[in-house]
């Protein structure tokens, strides 16, 4: 795998000490103070020509520098960075308004097996007040099979963190007009067509219903490039492959070899690579989540041999963009998880 100048030294960042990431950031222009919760930098203009990211703090919110006490503005809001709430504060916001119109609960809701409920997927078309922009990250929602959290919210495993963590190195590093803010969609959601990237994971809980196999299958029909990421061993993969026979019936999957176009749509990468958990990152692996468990790419083909499916097996992309900013998750990983992520933008993009 080669980096691209310039523009990876941003996460090369994440999993250094705090002490050497200020003295790296003030050679390059950035402000350095004492905050509540510690070292606090700021970025100036030379660390963001270098390629700086600013990630989200752990607490949720971007987190100012302060040289002298005197806050100094986020660096890169007023231009094309815009500070915009979550896509949990817009959900909370929006249900608190919902709950005060309609007054109090009749009764108690009953859930079926294998249910997910619409309210809990509200989606980027539903902010009026947010502009358009060229590109939305997309995940799915779908019906999941087991009990619990498995049942109704596999899909959301890593949300909304992974999301919004990703965008910002999206942004950031291809410049590529993102929206900002988490978009959850379901699969039986006419809204999902206008989102031509779409990502899924946990698929080995996956347990679509007709709806969601009809609207997945007219999605990717129309021109749809569907992600898969995190989900392990034969157990997962053959409840994966059932569901998507149903949508995609006589359509073989196959082997995506680094000499794939994928490869080379923005980083030049050579390599595929196993992406641990956060728990496997932190302690130095082992990286699979299962024995044996080798990482495979594989693909769906349409007629004209353009990806309409990309599967990301024995990996977990998702937890590297979530965990980009701890420290004691290796770079290697998170550079890695990036570089794929934005080369399957562009690809989405340009084909």
């Amino acid at each position: 795998m080669r980096s691209t100048p310039s523009r990876v030294p941003a996460l090369a960042l994440v999993g250094l000490p705090a002490a050497t990431v200020a003295l790296w950031l003030v050679g390059q222009g950035a402000g350095v103070g004492e905050g509540e919760g510690g070292v606090e930098v700021g970025l100036g203009a030379g660390a963001l020509e270098a390629g700086a990211v600013l990630v989200r703090g752990a607490a949720g919110g971007d987190r100012a520098a302060r040289a002298g006490g005197v806050p100094r503005p986020h660096p890169l809001a007023g231009e094309w960075f815009k500070i915009e709430p979550s896509g949990a504060e817009w959900g909370n916001a929006a249900e608190r308004e919902r709950a005060a119109e309609e007054g109090p609960p009749a009764g108690r809701r009953e859930h079926a097996v294998g249910h997910l409920e619409r309210a809990a997927v509200p989606t980027a078309a539903a902010n009026a007040a947010d502009p358009h922009h060229e590109f939305y990250f997309t995940r799915a929602a779908y019906t999941g099979v087991g009990r619990g959290w498995r049942r109704s919210r596999a899909w959301a495993t890593d949300f909304p963190k992974a999301d919004q963590q990703f965008v910002y190195g999206v942004r950031r590093l291809s410049y590529v007009d993102a929206y900002q803010l988490d978009n959850p969609v379901r699969l039986d959601d006419p809204e999902l067509r206008r989102y031509p990237f779409l990502y899924a994971v946990e698929v080995g809980h996956m347990a679509l219903t007709d709806a969601e196999v009809q609207g997945l299958r007219s999605y990717l029909e129309a021109g749809g490039f569907l992600v898969v990421d995190d989900f392990w061993g034969p157990y997962e993969w053959d409840n994966f492959e059932y569901n998507m026979r149903r949508v995609l019936p006589g359509r073989p999957i196959v082997d995506i070899t680094l000499d794939h176009p994928l490869y080379s749509a923005f980083y030049q990468i050579d390599e595929v690579v196993q992406v641990p958990n956060i728990w496997n990152g932190r302690r130095g692996g082992p990286t699979a989540e299962c024995y044996g468990c080798t990482p495979a790419v594989r693909g769906i083909l349409d007629d004209d041999g353009r990806l309409m499916v990309l599967i990301h097996f024995n990996t977990d992309l998702g937890d590297a963009w979530e965990w980009a900013d701890d420290p004691l998750y290796p770079i290697r990983y998170s550079t890695y998880a990036y570089q794929v992520g934005i080369n399957m933008i562009i690809y989405a993009m340009s084909h």
